[in-house]
């Protein structure tokens, strides 16, 4: 054996060497698993990165009567339409958030270096929230680049648009406020003046009725500022601001405006439960109690069941009772009374989506926004649904959805009103939201007693103090 060993040594080098220099064979192919032993896994895709939306609508809330039942349900339809157009790149996840505190939770979110949404639907209202904030990413330069820029309503831009010129958001529909009106209650026609208007409230009085509720209570921090009240001051030709970031109230058109809301609740042609809050003040219109309703265009979609004056039932419990109850001409849409020489004011809020600071993966939010832009069902699918206003999309006004009596009526009415942002270019919003607000419920509701050129002279000065 010890003989042989050189040899078998020798043969053994030259069988390897021999192997180096051949061509590598096939890998041989894996092992059946043994009787009860699992198969391994095969190699995964890519997986899909989750794409986050702050909504104020749950697509798991199939309530039927919910309050934000159109929103439900078309994040519970759209949701799935996304996530097989993005099959493999993006999978939407919607983390509903209260309407009334999700701007504060955002700001709050971005400042701590907190987790924040890919994109946040909101409204303009809070532009200039964010901005002071730094809330936001500038959008102008990725939107410029997009063929439907051209096409956007420029004062939707205006409306996304900060101080400093940066895009805080893309407008997706435009929100102005209006006069929901039964049309039976004003024979003559709803007023176009507040003498006219004095006149007809008090033949409405005498038969028991009520000229108008509207959202007077302090509820939401002072939410209701940007409805009638704000509606009202914008007739007079009033505004809250100086332009250079300072509050201004003490105004002879903003004292003039007051005197007139408060004028028409100490002589009761407003219902009491107008100041009860919870948006009880909605409840006078649908029983046709109150003959007019001053509040958004898309505020149609909470005021129902109706009662008509001649007491047709418009009462399927959901948005098509206003709908039904336009078509019929039962209501009608109207601008806010005005002064002689005024033209009527209104409030206006554009609905859009923005793409907050710290945003993981703004290129999902790219995609979606793509996705409802440049498909015109989709951009007014969208409209119909969470954004409920005007489309901010031009060619999408032209779509047969909005050739119906509803947005034909909104246009007459819109188009004899100017309509401005409330804020003007106060950087305080909220602040100054609830304190405007609670200044005028005081002058008019809690105490009419009161000096109102002194109550807001005190309110601006307060506000001011904290510039």
């Amino acid at each position: 054996m010890k003989a042989k060993w050189p040899l078998l040594a020798i043969l053994s080098l030259l069988v390897l060497v021999l192997a180096a220099c051949a061509a590598p064979a096939a890998p041989a192919a894996p092992a059946a698993p043994a009787a009860g032993e699992e198969a391994a896994p095969a190699e995964q895709p890519a997986q899909e990165i989750d794409f986050v939306t702050w909504y104020q609508y749950d697509q798991n809330n199939t309530d039927p009567k919910s309050d934000e039942r159109v929103g439900n349900a078309y994040l519970r339809k759209t949701i799935p339409e996304f996530n097989a157009a993005f099959e493999g790149k993006w999978n939407w996840v919607n983390q509903p958030k209260a309407f009334d505190k999700m701007n504060a939770e955002l700001v709050a979110a971005v400042q701590s270096g907190g987790e924040v949404p890919d994109l946040f639907e909101m409204g303009t209202n809070w532009v200039n929230l964010f901005y002071q904030n730094g809330t936001l990413q500038d959008l102008r330069g990725w939107a410029e680049q997009q063929p439907w820029w051209k096409d956007l309503d420029p004062s939707a831009i205006a409306a996304c648009t900060a101080p400093d010129g940066a895009l805080l958001c893309i407008p997706m529909s435009e929100r102005p406020h209006l006069v929901y009106v039964w049309k039976d209650r004003f024979p003559n026609g709803f007023p176009r003046t507040p003498e006219e208007f004095m006149k007809e409230a008090e033949r409405l009085k005498q038969e028991g009725l009520y000229a108008i509720t509207f959202f007077g209570s302090t509820d939401y921090d002072g939410e209701g500022l940007t409805r009638a009240i704000w509606t009202t001051i914008a007739s007079w030709g009033g505004s809250l601001d100086d332009g250079q970031g300072n509050m201004k109230l003490d105004t002879p058109e903003n004292i003039a405006a007051i005197e007139f809301l408060r004028e028409i609740v100490q002589r009761g042609y407003v219902p009491e439960i107008a100041f009860a809050g919870k948006f009880q003040e909605e409840e006078a219109f649908k029983d046709a109690s109150a003959a007019s309703f001053p509040t958004g265009l898309f505020g149609y979609r909470y005021v129902n069941p109706l009662t008509a004056p001649d007491g047709t039932q418009y009462s399927k419990g959901n948005e098509e009772d206003m709908l039904d109850a336009i078509a019929a001409g039962d209501v009608i849409l109207e601008p806010f009374v005005a002064p002689e020489g005024k033209k009527p004011g209104c409030g206006i809020e554009v609905n859009g989506f923005g793409i907050p600071v710290g945003a993981k993966h703004p290129e999902a939010a790219y995609d979606y926004i793509n996705w409802l832009m440049e498909d015109i069902d989709r951009n007014a699918e969208f409209v119909l649904g969470p954004g409920g206003g005007f489309p901010a999309l031009l060619t999408t006004r032209s779509h047969e959805l909005f050739q119906q009596p509803f947005y034909q009526e909104a246009a007459k009415a819109l188009s004899q009103s100017e309509c401005r942002p409330w804020y003007g270019s106060l950087m305080r919003v909220a602040e100054a939201q609830s304190m405007v607000m609670q200044t005028v419920y005081r002058l008019i509701k809690e105490d009419p007693t009161l000096d109102i050129a002194t109550e807001l002279r005190k309110t601006q000065e307060e506000y001011n103090a904290g510039n």
